[in-house]
């Protein structure tokens, strides 16, 4: 379920929401990007995790000069503070063998519980691949903190790319 980022930060159903504008996205990429290069860390791959992570890992990537991009499929949310049990690898796959050896940027848009994190980062990891992490959120209960992280909340976080419903076709409309 999305919401409008018009909506008040408090909305009707009393749960606090952080507002994050495609301004502060764009600062936000490129600050994460300023972190991992000022840690030391050259990644030869940015990995985002679907669907979340891929606008700031693309946005990322063209920060740090890296083209090497790819992606993997996770489901874990199905509405506002709704999950499944486990979070769940969908197709298409990434070729995780392809990584060992690769310095590997995880990117994703918030570490809520942090158990999507953990299980690519394991997956990663498995395939010898040398992984950081990067979000844009890191929520204070999560099992896994980012090695990068733009902010900490524990708010419900509308991203600009969420905040309209999906489109629909209007029937009879030119």
């Amino acid at each position: 379920m999305t919401f409008d980022a018009n909506d008040a930060a408090l909305g009707s159903d009393g749960i606090q929401r952080e507002i994050l504008t495609w301004d502060e996205f764009g600062e936000a990429a490129r600050t994460l990007a300023g972190d991992v290069l000022r840690s030391g860390f050259r990644p030869d791959v940015v990995i985002a995790i679907a669907r979340g992570g891929l606008l700031l890992a693309g946005a990322i990537s063209y920060a740090l000069g890296t083209k090497a991009c790819g992606s993997i499929n996770v489901e874990f949310y199905s509405g506002i503070d709704e999950r499944l049990p486990e979070p769940v690898l969908h197709p298409p796959m990434l070729d995780a063998p392809a990584l060992g050896g690769k310095r590997v940027l995880l990117v994703d848009d918030v570490s809520d519980s942090g158990r999507t994190l953990a299980k690519v980062l394991a997956l990663l990891t498995d395939e010898g691949a040398e992984v950081r992490t990067a979000t844009l959120y890191t929520k204070s209960h999560t099992v896994l903190a980012p090695d990068f992280d733009y902010r900490r909340t524990d708010d419900w976080i509308i991203f600009p790319w969420s905040a309209l419903p999906p489109v629909e076709v209007v029937e009879g409309a030119a």
